[in-house]
């Protein structure tokens, strides 16, 4: 299925595209909210980076058992308690090493609170599988 991403000129360059869109039918993936937790439910990193690491690596094996991958992902939602830009340039970096040049349509939005009082960021995604 194709998948076109668009960047109108006249809108700011980022790390994400503005439009993602998606022709024909296909495999779409709506995949929950991921965060920094192992499968005992327990909040793994004390760190912005280190929860950053495990929340990418939990929505990679999510999308897997869908048989996706980044690369598929088409519309992410970011949510970071207490954004700073340094935890913004953190999980640019992080992104970065997983998605390569991938660039979906993405949104970030700072949260004073997430699900448990220890948890720094939360990511949930669109994918769609030709």
């Amino acid at each position: 299925m194709p998948v076109e991403f668009i960047n109108p000129s006249e809108l700011n360059q980022g790390t994400y595209s503005h439009v993602a869109a998606v022709s024909g039918g296909g495999r779409t993936l709506y995949v929950s909210g991921q965060v920094a937790m192992d499968a005992a439910g327990k909040v793994v990193g004390q760190t912005f980076a280190q929860q950053a690491e495990q929340v990418l690596r939990n929505l990679g094996l999510a999308l897997a058992a869908g048989g996706a991958q980044f690369h598929h992902i088409v519309k992410m939602n970011v949510y970071v308690r207490d954004l700073t830009t340094e935890k913004v340039k953190t999980l640019r970096a992080i992104r970065q090493r997983n998605f390569g040049g991938h660039q979906p349509a993405s949104t970030l939005v700072g949260t004073t609170a997430l699900v448990h009082e220890d948890l720094m960021l939360e990511i949930e995604c669109v994918a769609v599988i030709d």
